[in-house]
């Protein structure tokens, strides 16, 4: 019986632990979090973006592989690795199967502006639910499980781990051995002096959607002593949230779904992209840092009463006024400078079939930055407002691996014991950009290929 130590706690370190238990593994996985607060970002997720040839219990029509891989290749601008990107793909609709066999459930598609309906299934109960079944299945296979247990180090020796140094509750440093490891802590975007260090000094008016917990140790641990990186500090998936959220594990539901319906300002008051680009779940993640490379940080959508029912609810009540110049002051934005932008994108609004659904063709024409389709005159009130901050939810920078998702040192060789998954490989398929659920499809397909090979070193 091999003896594998699984480092984390989300979806991913999990896949791992039940993959590797099922194969007669003695497994332990070390969490940093208290029990509460378990599950890394995991737990704010809702839903997997699953390849299916023809519909099935949750998911309507089909969603072929080669429209999913275009989608995945327009939102990297075509940076990706084409092998473990097509293997995450082709490999979705098993996770999907294999989680239901688990005895996870799925919900019944939702419709509207999401647009998600045939590509991603959603979590009965989200993240949590998920995450809280998933322990329970590892528990009953036989993995321990050690809270706040948080490694320090990772002792690597030629392009092997020797050990690891773990943090224990009482604050003493124990080494850990095993047979294998599969690393699964995530990112580092939850420490806060690296993030300065990668994205400058404006990333102190970032906001972090998921865990305090994930700092990057392990991740930094490997590539100190000479594991490959892939990915770059500066890349993440980031999305621009409710700027009255908080720190940490504001969550998914920080997000706001309104900018396709409306216009984005900065404290300006001047537009500055595309709103309508495209259909919003492949496209809000670019929005974290456009707004992010605004000024002080800040962006402000405003909608009017049309628009008002055509997206998800927010957690925190909008600005609303009567007027423009009246949302404008509640905004604290430049008055004349808002009703005058305001004014020149109605004016260029043509109308056409307006259709949340499509692409429709309701368009801007001759502005400086253009809106390419949901285009409405802004005109109807009472008028709503609500404050954008960037909400980082993991970073890209991570570790090279192979379809066997066994990480590699700097000088080409594999690591005979090593292997990871999660947000610490998302950077061999995420060069930037992001596809709406693609992140849990990465951690479910390489956290059984890393659980499964680690059992079997």
């Amino acid at each position: 019986m091999k003896n594998v130590i699984v480092i984390g706690g989300g979806n991913a370190a999990l896949c791992a632990a039940i993959s590797a238990a099922d194969e007669g593994a003695k497994v332990i996985l070390l969490e940093s979090s208290p029990k509460l607060w378990r599950g890394g970002n995991s737990q704010h997720t809702r839903n997997m973006r699953v390849y299916h040839p023809t519909p099935t219990a949750t998911l309507v029509d089909s969603y072929p592989l080669e429209e999913y891989y275009e989608d995945l290749l327009k939102v990297t601008k075509n940076e990706t690795n084409e092998e473990l990107a097509k293997l995450t793909l082709k490999s979705s609709l098993d996770v999907y199967t294999w989680m239901i066999e688990k005895g996870i459930y799925f919900q019944p598609s939702l419709k509207g502006t999401l647009s998600l309906s045939r590509t991603n299934a959603f979590f009965l109960g989200g993240g949590k639910t998920l995450v809280n079944r998933e322990y329970q299945i590892a528990i009953d296979l036989g993995v321990e499980v050690l809270y706040e247990h948080e490694v320090l180090n990772v002792k690597l020796k030629d392009n092997e781990v020797e050990f690891l140094e773990v943090k224990i509750p009482n604050g003493d440093i124990k080494k850990f051995k095993a047979d294998a490891y599969v690393a699964a802590s995530g990112g580092f975007e939850s420490n806060r002096e690296w993030l300065r260090e990668a994205w400058g000094e404006h990333s102190k008016n970032f906001l972090i959607r998921g865990t305090k917990f994930n700092q990057g140790k392990v991740l930094k641990s490997l590539l100190d002593q000479g594991v490959q990186k892939v990915g770059k500090e500066e890349q993440g998936h980031a999305v621009a949230v409710d700027g009255r959220a908080p720190l940490y594990d504001g969550g998914i539901v920080t997000r706001l779904d309104c900018v396709p319906f409306g216009v984005v300002l900065n404290d300006e008051g001047k537009r500055f992209y595309d709103e309508g680009e495209d259909f919003w779940p492949k496209r809000y993640a670019i929005w974290g840092r456009l707004v992010a490379s605004q000024i002080n940080q800040v962006g402000h959508v405003i909608i009017d009463s049309k628009s008002f029912d055509l997206f998800m609810p927010s957690v925190f009540e909008p600005t609303k006024a009567d007027t423009l110049e009246e949302l404008a002051k509640k905004l604290a934005l430049p008055i004349e400078q808002v009703k005058k932008t305001i004014s020149e994108f109605n004016s260029a609004v043509v109308d056409g079939d307006f259709d949340l659904t499509k692409l429709d063709d309701c368009v801007t024409k001759g502005l400086e930055v253009n809106k390419t389709h949901w285009a409405r005159r802004i005109d109807t009130p009472p008028y709503y407002g609500y404050t954008l901050r960037p909400g980082v939810t993991f970073t890209y920078l991570g570790v090279k691996i192979d379809k066997d998702a066994r990480v590699y040192m700097e000088d080409g060789k594999p690591m005979t014991n090593l292997f990871a998954t999660g947000e610490m490989v998302a950077g061999n398929i995420l060069s930037q950009g992001y596809l709406a659920g693609i992140g849990m499809t990465i951690g479910g397909v390489f956290g059984r290929i890393a659980g499964k090979g680690a059992a079997n070193v």
